[in-house]
């Protein structure tokens, strides 16, 4: 049986630290929660247990970074909606210009849609039906 209680911190590389924040603070609605002197900028998602909270952190891409081949770092990451929020998040994407592309999870009786970030991580939203 495992021991870990929650997914603390999910650390995204970016391109443009800026676009990434606003997908994830504005379009999302995570909370930043460090200080803005710092280079990596942490959000939180949601409350976690044993007193840590549930995490996106961008990392600005150093030039040695940026010079490797990207993509493919990531297959996709998922957030839970409650169902009576799944709808007003489809709305708010269309309304940022981005397309969800949408569909039932192959596992999960749940509704799933799925949009790539600023940086072409694919970011799924999943709800119970």
């Amino acid at each position: 049986m495992s021991r870990i209680t929650s997914i603390a911190e999910i650390v995204l590389w970016s391109a443009d630290k800026a676009r990434s924040v606003a997908f994830y603070r504005d379009l999302l609605g995570f909370e930043v929660i460090s200080p803005s002197h710092l280079p990596n900028v942490f959000l939180k998602v949601a409350e976690g247990h044993a007193g840590i909270p549930q995490m996106i952190v961008i990392v600005p891409k150093s030039a040695e970074v940026l010079s490797q081949p990207s993509g493919f770092q990531l297959h996709h990451l998922a957030f839970e909606l409650p169902p009576a929020e799944f709808d007003e998040q489809r709305k708010a994407l269309v309304a940022a210009g981005f397309s969800p592309r949408g569909g039932k999870h192959p596992v999960l009786a749940s509704r799933t849609m799925y949009v790539n970030d600023p940086d072409g991580n694919e970011v799924e939203f999943i709800c119970c039906e």
